[in-house]
């Protein structure tokens, strides 16, 4: 047991100091950890895949990961997903699939292992671009929805992959149709039954101990175990049973507190997984993979994309919108690296295999990363070349013709809603990418563009000929940025319009400020100097009841 804390001692140090290194090069910590096991590995400090309480530690941080995912999927997000990301999810599951397997015959591999492969390239990492849309501000964008929402249809498809590979069994077994069946007949009946339970029971016991936190994690928990002991024994793994007990407690009150304290697990458990994994690449036998490595990469990389902007191209968006949205899927998933263990423990997958899946999952990995921070530059290089990709007519411009209002607002949520309720609809032009925001708009008969303003070709489809202010309640400063770029512009060619901004932080303001801004909101402030004035007119606030007139949209 020394020798085992010991051990696992070195893999945390060793992982922790790649994970500052690959977050000062903007990189997942995912790729450090499986730098962390090729170390290992390569410097022999000890054969980590050997000792099984890392075995034990890899099985459970995938279970705890599929925990938190179907603890993330609540009744709520099921019907958002809506059927554009349905369509474009399923489209692009089936094209990429489809092509990888051919890819993969192409190459020599066998019927299993070419399925693995294909499928294995399928799946983007939800976690990956979330967390890359967050920090770019961008996750309410019009594609980062539509991301979102298909990568969430690639979650579901992947859970129900795993199903169907549990009744595979072992390779050199019987595999049967019933079999097949039977197992996904059980795995439904199983999601089902978590569905009722989440619905029914569990929301009335995690009412009953919601006020001790200690009592909320303890209990979560042991449901996890006992949903995982329970799916092993009906036949499933344990990682199938954390995804159906992570479903069941998606509807709790306690919901947001169990994700925050399980996530810590997870994040512990997860870094044995990918260790593991880097670990397996010292000893694996590359030879003859290096370019199927590159074609597979370079498949992901541009074909991904380029099938998404496809799709989305059909459907009538724009080709900026598709573009973004096909970027986000140029890398392969942690459900990729979980379904090639899966086929190696089960005997479908050699090492050699597995290494070629983990391979690509790093390059993929890396290279995408740094595609979707520089989306927006990468478009603007590439827009001359996309034009295939776009219908004459697309949806992201409601009206026909150019519009021309005396005031255009970009963004019709709570400050727009606010700005719009004291001006006249007639002069009022309405710019939203928020599919939801665009229906409030139409029900109340306002004139508006869907689409994203940083679009030059909906900003084109503005006329400023008569428009004397633009305001934009959007805090992304990059946005922002590049729509005074083009206030700019119209104002040197003569036009007179004066341009209103909000900034997230000071930073942003004084940069607004300086590159010709006419105004700038900053919300926290801007609220301030406004009750400071109130007070400063009325101390003892006597109007209270006009003022909250004004306070509400």
């Amino acid at each position: 047991m020394a020798t085992g804390i010991f051990e696992l001692g070195v893999v945390i140090i060793l992982a922790a100091i790649l994970g500052v290194v690959a977050r000062q090069l903007r990189q997942p910590v995912i790729l450090a950890y499986i730098v962390t096991g090729t170390l290992i590995g390569i410097f022999g400090f000890f054969d980590i895949g050997k000792q099984e309480i890392f075995q034990t530690f890899s099985e459970l941080g995938i279970m705890f990961l599929l925990f938190l995912i179907g603890l993330e999927i609540d009744y709520a997000s099921l019907r958002s997903v809506g059927k554009i990301s349905l369509l474009i999810g399923l489209g692009q599951i089936v094209f990429t699939a489809s092509i990888g397997f051919l890819l993969s015959l192409f190459f020599g591999f066998a019927l299993i292992p070419a399925l693995f492969i294909a499928v294995a390239l399928t799946f983007s990492s939800t976690i990956i671009v979330v967390k890359i849309l967050s920090e770019k501000k961008e996750l309410s964008s019009l594609y980062g929805k539509i991301s979102v929402g298909f990568l969430l249809v690639q979650d579901f498809v992947a859970i129900i992959l795993l199903l169907v590979l549990a009744s595979l069994g072992e390779a050199g077994g019987s595999i049967s149709f019933s079999n097949v069946t039977g197992t996904v007949l059980t795995g439904i009946i199983l999601f089902a039954l978590m569905l009722w339970l989440g619905r029914k029971i569990i929301p009335f016991i995690f009412d009953k101990i919601a006020r001790s936190k200690e009592l909320i994690f303890l209990t979560s928990l042991a449901w996890c175990f006992l949903i995982a002991i329970l799916t092993t024994k009906a036949g499933f793994s344990i990682e199938i049973g954390g995804f159906l007990a992570g479903l069941s407690l998606a509807n709790s009150s306690g919901h947001f507190q169990i994700s925050s304290n399980m996530r810590y697990l997870r994040d512990f458990f997860i870094v044995i997984f990918f260790v593991l994994l880097g670990s397996s690449l010292v000893f694996s036998d590359f030879t003859g993979l290096l370019w199927p490595i590159i074609a597979y990469s370079l498949f992901v990389l541009i074909g991904n994309p380029l099938i998404v902007m496809t799709i989305m191209g059909i459907i009538g968006y724009t080709k900026r919108t598709s573009f973004l949205a096909g970027v986000a899927v140029a890398q392969i998933s942690e459900f990729s690296l979980i379904l090639a263990a899966l086929g190696f423990k089960l005997g479908h997958l050699s090492s050699k295999e597995v290494s070629l899946i983990t391979a690509v999952g790093i390059v993929t990995i890396t290279v995408s990363v740094y595609m979707m921070i520089y989306s927006k530059e990468l478009f603007k290089f590439l827009s001359p070349y996309l034009e295939i990709f776009e219908r004459k007519e697309t949806k992201e411009t409601e009206l026909s013709g150019n519009v021309s209002r005396s005031i255009v607002v970009v963004g019709f949520h709570r400050t727009g809603q606010a700005i719009a309720k004291y001006l006249s609809k007639k002069d009022l032009l309405i710019v939203d990418f928020d599919p939801d925001m665009v229906s409030i708009l139409e029900d109340k008969g306002f004139h508006h563009l869907f689409g994203d303003i940083s679009d030059e070709e909906i900003f084109e489809r503005i006329n400023f000929e008569n428009t004397k202010i633009i305001i934009s309640t959007s805090p992304d400063f990059e946005d922002n940025m590049a729509v005074l770029e083009r206030v700019r512009d119209l104002k040197k060619s003569g036009f007179n319009l004066k341009a209103v901004f909000t900034a997230q932080n000071e930073k942003d303001l004084e940069l607004l400020y300086k590159k010709g801004a006419d105004y700038v909101i900053l919300p926290h402030a801007s609220a301030g100097n406004y009750l400071g004035k109130l007070l400063e007119n009325d101390l003892e606030l006597n109007n209270l009841d006009q003022i909250k007139l004004y306070s509400t949209v």
